[in-house]
């Protein structure tokens, strides 16, 4: 009852002949896992991983203005929400995209999922966003909100799920359809194939996902470090990551025909001048890794001794490093504090475009 209240206003009642969509009919992507790890056993039956991403957050965003609200700010176009004349309605779709400041750093990396019209009201969005700036995004909301009608609030009610195969083969045999309904919003991550579903839901994600269980939060981080995938802000600090080096445009996260948004002079000039010296990189480390792990920040060395980037976040023996990349085919490494050397590798996933391999 609680989350058929939080979406009330934004779906259509039972009576609506949109409550029975028919999500099959849209097109299948298939999901493949190329080098991720999960740590799967699949003598339980297993088909499907389901992690509970406790440091992610939800905001609505709903009102008359919302969209051209929106659209000014975020590096992306918004999900595709009203149906054309005479179609059925669509379902719910979810799109990658960046705040950024005015000099076009990114702020806060969100995932936006439409919610479709109902009545006469302008159609909502939910913005799932790191949990720590929660507040700071709603602050900057605010800051451009001036008088345009629209209302922002959080939705703790809501949790977000990533939903993985346990294996490669498992979506051929038991697949997920999209689905939205009162208690529960079930989509394709919009930033890549390897990076599975997003499930939202106030109820227990794992019974709604057939052939679910439970996953280790941590296989989660590993999979998505070794696919290449920033997410919040330890990986995107707020006002230091430039969005392009950050692999936005792979992460199907920027329009590069859309109006003006905040920060879009850079970031289109960047683009258009198809110079990007540094980029985000999968990297594994080996060697005695200090207590504390690799700190944000840490240099990383090539063999010579000079500066190939920086270590940005990790898990373990995977993370990210912004990485000069003439500098990614040679050896790599970091000097701890005990000034022991770890080596880094860093490889380019399997997903990115054959341009950048």
């Amino acid at each position: 009852m609680a989350a058929a209240a939080l979406l009330r206003g934004a779906l259509p009642g039972r009576g609506s002949p949109a409550w029975h969509w028919r999500l099959h009919t849209a097109p299948r992507r298939r999901l493949t896992l190329s080098s991720g790890s999960l740590g799967s056993d699949l003598a339980d039956g297993a088909a499907w991983n389901c992690f509970l991403l406790d440091e992610r957050a939800l905001l609505r965003v709903r009102g008359p203005d919302a969209a051209p609200f929106l659209l000014g700010l975020l590096t992306n176009e918004l999900p595709l929400l009203s149906p054309e004349a005479g179609a059925a309605p669509p379902s719910a779709r979810a799109a990658y995209a960046h705040f950024l400041n005015v000099r076009g750093r990114t702020l806060y990396d969100v995932i936006l999922y439409g919610l479709p019209e109902c009545s006469e009201e302008a159609p909502g969005f939910l913005l799932e966003c790191d949990s720590s700036v929660l507040g700071a995004l709603q602050k900057h909301l605010a800051l451009y909100k001036i008088r345009r009608k629209v209302t922002v609030e959080p939705r703790p009610e809501l949790r977000v799920w990533a939903v993985l195969p346990s294996s490669p083969c498992m979506p051929k045999t038991v697949p997920l359809q999209e689905r939205v309904e009162a208690t529960a919003i079930l989509t394709r991550d919009p930033r890549t194939a390897c990076m599975g579903w997003r499930l939202l839901t106030q109820d227990h994600g794992v019974t709604l996902v057939p052939r679910g269980r439970l996953g280790d939060l941590q296989d989660y981080h590993i999979h998505r470090y070794q696919q290449g995938i920033p997410e919040g802000v330890c990986d995107l600090p707020p006002g230091v990551a430039l969005p392009l080096e950050s692999n936005l445009a792979f992460m199907n996260g920027v329009s590069f025909t859309k109006g003006c948004y905040i920060g879009q002079e850079l970031t289109a000039r960047t683009h258009h001048m198809g110079v990007i010296r540094k980029r985000l990189f999968p990297v594994h480390l080996e060697g005695p890794l200090p207590d504390s792990g690799i700190g944000p920040g840490t240099v990383v060395l090539t063999e010579t001794g000079q500066t190939a980037g920086k270590f940005r976040a990790g898990q373990g023996n995977v993370g990210l490093a912004l990485l000069r990349s003439d500098t990614i085919k040679g050896p790599l490494h970091i000097k701890t504090s005990e000034n022991r050397q770890v080596v880094v590798t860093a490889s380019v996933p399997d997903w990115w475009p054959t341009a950048t391999k």
